[in-house]
């Protein structure tokens, strides 16, 4: 009994090191954000704490570039790709577990094998495409190449195939169609997974830089990692590290909200997505 609370002591010790170690920049980041300019760049020695904490910088990072239409446009990205994805993707998960057509099974095969390819190859493609239809600094271009994914299909197939066959055939008999099947009896069973991806996929668009630095270069259409990217290019990021700082809080901090709140759908829909039977 003794060695095993020994040993529970030691996992909670190494489990809290961790924490530490993981949660360190988030606390560097936001102690940063609050240091006075000034008292910054006099540190020649790191301080792990400061007695006069200001907001200044965070109205700088507002002023300096225009953040609010940044995240403005990052949000209209974010809801219209994840909305337009929930559908794209629900479809397609329902035809592969559920509808019976010559060849579904290689097909999904096929579809499971592009996950294979290197995102540089696809993004390559896709900026071809997009420069080719003269979709440039829009939002169509932005959204249209992230409007759907392998995996979310692959995971929400598998919550769709567990459900029972019985239910699909008594709701065909009762002349139900498998539009009306999926929105009134698959769709609330699978909500854990379905409320996982959305999460997940806000998070993917509110993060993306690669993409949005290829295709934008009209600042009507940035996102906040573009104007990251400029506060840096414009001299400010490099001279003003305080206010750089505090703009990447305001960036982070809604992300940050959001998984603290739905944090337990996050594991149960994984859970639920990695298991069958």
């Amino acid at each position: 009994m003794k060695k095993k609370s020994i040993l529970t002591a030691f996992i909670y010790l190494f489990l809290g090191f961790w924490a530490l170690v993981v949660l360190f920049p988030f606390y560097w980041m936001a102690l940063t954000s609050v240091k006075d300019y000034g008292a910054y760049n006099a540190e020649y020695i790191p301080q792990f704490f400061t007695l006069s904490p200001t907001l200044q910088n965070y109205a700088d990072a507002f002023t300096t570039v225009p953040l609010g239409r940044y995240l403005l446009n990052t949000l209209v990205f974010t809801l219209g790709t994840t909305a337009l994805m929930l559908v794209v993707i629900t479809l397609a998960a329902f035809a592969f577990a559920r509808l019976q057509f010559a060849g579904r099974d290689i097909a999904f095969t096929l579809f499971l094998a592009l996950m294979m390819i290197p995102n540089e190859l696809v993004v390559i493609t896709n900026f071809t495409t997009i420069t080719n239809l003269e979709l440039r600094n829009t939002f169509t271009g932005l959204i249209l190449p992230s409007v759907t994914s392998v995996f979310y299909i692959y995971l929400l197939r598998e919550n769709f195939a567990r459900i029972p066959d019985e239910l699909y055939y008594a709701a065909k008999v009762d002349g139900t169609s498998d539009l009306r099947f999926l929105r009134k009896v698959m769709l609330p069973l699978c909500r854990p997974t379905l409320v996982t991806i959305t999460i997940l996929k806000i998070i993917e668009c509110w993060n993306s830089y690669v993409w949005p630095r290829l295709i934008t270069d009209d600042a009507d259409y940035f996102l906040v990692s573009n104007g990251i990217q400029e506060i840096r290019e414009n001299g400010f990021g490099r001279a003003n590290i305080p206010a750089m700082m505090a703009a990447v809080v305001v960036i982070s901090l809604p992300l940050v909200i959001l998984f603290l709140l739905f944090r337990k759908q996050i594991m149960s829909g994984v859970a639920r997505g990695g298991t069958k039977g």
